[in-house]
């Protein structure tokens, strides 16, 4: 009797343990693969923040497979990184990617409505996000999105981007009010 109990508890901490594996997030995402910061996405709800990553090849270009990821930064709580939930990537911070062909640069585009594009490309030998901000091509580096909390999703009030000018390197900034 004492071995089967401890025979089942082996087999319960087993289970547990390869259940936490699958399906709680863990800290990398991309095992075997170098990845570099882009950009943020920051609210106004708490202090956790959507970071996003470019994702390269041991050669140091773009991986074909998963260029750009996604990824919540915990800061509200403890700092871990956690994925992304499926509702998370296709109603606020997912994008779909677009392969130029010949080039080692892809377009995102965001779930989010900044109503534009964002090309992940080198320069100067560092992969950056562009996008128009304020009439000016910039480097992405934060996006913060106000809004309030409503009965089912939260409401959209205003979104601002942030940036440095790809020629000047001064600052760049816009103000985006969803449709």
């Amino acid at each position: 009797m004492i071995r089967s109990r401890t025979q089942l508890t082996t087999c319960i901490v087993l289970v547990a343990f390869i259940c936490t594996a699958l399906f709680i997030p863990g800290l990398s995402f991309s095992a075997g693969r170098e990845t570099r910061q882009l950009f943020t996405i920051q609210r106004s709800k708490n202090a956790n923040v959507v970071q996003y990553d470019v994702q390269l090849t041991p050669d140091g270009k773009l991986d074909p497979k998963e260029p750009v990821i996604a990824y919540w930064v915990m800061l509200a709580e403890d700092g871990r990184e956690q994925k992304l939930m499926w509702i998370e990537r296709v109603a606020a911070y997912g994008f779909e990617i677009k392969y130029e062909a010949g080039g080692n640069f892809v377009i995102m585009d965001m779930v989010a409505d900044i109503r534009r594009s964002v090309k992940v490309c080198e320069r100067g030998g560092i992969y950056r996000a562009e996008t128009l901000i304020g009439g000016q091509l910039a480097f992405v580096e934060k996006i913060y999105v106000k809004s309030t909390e409503g009965t089912t999703f939260p409401t959209v009030e205003y979104v601002e981007l942030s940036g440095s000018d790809v020629e000047t390197g001064n600052g760049c900034y816009e103000k985006v009010i969803p449709r």
